[in-house]
């Protein structure tokens, strides 16, 4: 499905212009409409709005309006203060995630100061929206076009999904790059041939992608070979379905999937 209606996290982070202009340029690229979602909440404890918040989302929507205009992009500002105590941020964004094709947010900062935003933001949004969630690294500017796409392959519901969810971008990029990581001294055949036949599937949609299969030991982290990987071949997204295990009758994302969360080095395309 093409990406024609787009959501933009928005809130007070040092990184917020980087993500503005990330997606202002996947919108543009998609012809999609863009909307910029600032979410204002109440805890049961709090006795009032934060202080300067009132400032700062002034200052986000007149960056939001103006570049989006000097874009040429359909926009759209959306100020949501949610009115019902208790109610998280991620379960507001989440609401209107479900009439939009895809959702952008930003990597939590954990050593940001005083941000309002959620540190399990991005986790919520991908296991909750039911929408390909793209997370965009807290530091550094990604501002380019998405050409060259690089996907995490293991077959299986989760891998399957993102391809899906991805279509759109990767019938766009010049480079498509499947990935399987093996141990090394090991011959996983059906791996390959797994990988294989979704080089052959792409080639259906027109999109000419190669296999990678990466060999590394076994203590050393999956998230960090394939962020090593992307690094090496200039890749600009990283595409990779979000594995969550039932843990104590609540879903949390895999293990693979929260070390990219907390160390990724370009956006990284989510989806459960």
């Amino acid at each position: 499905m093409a990406f024609k209606d787009i959501l933009l996290h928005l809130d007070n982070s040092a990184n917020c212009l980087a993500r503005i202009e990330l997606a202002i340029n996947i919108a543009r690229l998609h012809g999609a409409r863009l909307k910029g979602i600032y979410v204002v909440t109440h805890s049961y404890y709090a006795s009032g709005p934060a202080t300067g918040e009132a400032e700062a989302v002034a200052r986000i929507e007149a960056l939001f309006r103006e570049k989006t205009a000097l874009a040429g992009i359909s926009a759209e500002w959306l100020y949501v203060d949610w009115s019902v105590v208790g109610v998280g941020i991620s379960e507001v964004v989440n609401i209107y995630a479900y009439y939009s094709d895809l959702v952008i947010v930003s990597q939590t900062d954990h050593s940001a100061q005083n941000s309002v935003t959620p540190v399990d933001l991005p986790e919520r949004l991908g296991l909750g929206t039911g929408r390909p969630v793209l997370v965009v690294p807290y530091a550094g500017s990604f501002a380019v076009s998405v050409e060259r796409v690089m996907i995490a392959w293991r077959a299986g519901r989760e891998s399957s999904r993102i391809v899906n969810d991805a279509m759109a971008i990767l019938e766009k990029a010049r480079h498509v790059s499947v990935v399987t990581v093996n141990s090394q001294g090991t011959n996983d055949e059906q791996a390959e041939k797994d990988a294989l036949k979704l080089c052959e599937y792409l080639a259906c949609h027109g999109i000419a992608a190669t296999h990678d299969q990466i060999l590394t030991s076994a203590s050393f982290p999956i998230g960090d070979v394939l962020l090593n990987h992307a690094c090496e071949q200039k890749m600009d997204l990283l595409a990779m379905g979000a594995f969550a295990p039932n843990r104590r009758g609540v879903f949390t994302l895999g293990p693979v999937a929260r070390h990219l969360m907390n160390h990724m080095t370009l956006p990284v395309l989510i989806s459960h």
